[in-house]
């Protein structure tokens, strides 16, 4: 019989325990979490002052560095340091050139933009194209109109000419 999604490994199956060993305290699966949560809780002593707060805070560097990292002093040249750059000093008069991909972005924008004015204005050979088409489509919107009017009065006609 098949205990749902998880395959049956060599080392054991898998155990859940029932709702009712877990109310019964009777489950095989230690709670372990609530110990260290509860053991984490007493560590912390309830803080009397803010004094107090400032002194812990200065002791914070001395904290234990994990691994080598207090046995040995490492500058890794390979970490990129940000560059912190204050407002006072940044040299106003100063430009920065661009990269050859940000100059190629910005004529890119800058012919579109020049395209599209020239586009509304009519003057590029496809804005000449769409105003052609656009022409002869109203004039073929007119015509059927002036067909369907012209239509439209002969069946008046018809009707009036039956009724006499």
């Amino acid at each position: 019989m098949g205990r749902g999604k998880f395959k049956g490994k060599p080392t054991g199956q898998r155990h859940f325990s029932t709702p009712e060993e877990m109310l019964a305290g009777t489950s095989s699966r230690p709670r372990t979490f609530k110990k260290q949560e509860a053991e984490y809780e007493d560590e912390q002593p309830e803080e009397v002052s803010g004094e107090e707060s400032e002194e812990e805070s200065d002791d914070e560097p001395d904290q234990k560095r994990k691994g080598t990292q207090g046995i040995i002093q490492i500058e890794n040249p390979n970490l990129a340091k940000p560059k912190n750059v204050k407002a006072r000093d940044i040299d106003i008069g100063k430009t920065t050139e661009l990269s050859r991909r940000e100059r190629e972005e910005l004529e890119k924008q800058r012919a579109h933009e020049r395209y599209m004015r020239l586009q509304e204005q009519g003057k590029t050979e496809q804005a000449r194209k769409d105003l052609e088409r656009l022409s002869l489509i109203r004039q073929q919107r007119a015509e059927a109109a002036r067909k369907r009017e012209e239509e439209k009065a002969a069946k008046e006609q018809k009707k009036a000419e039956a009724r006499k």
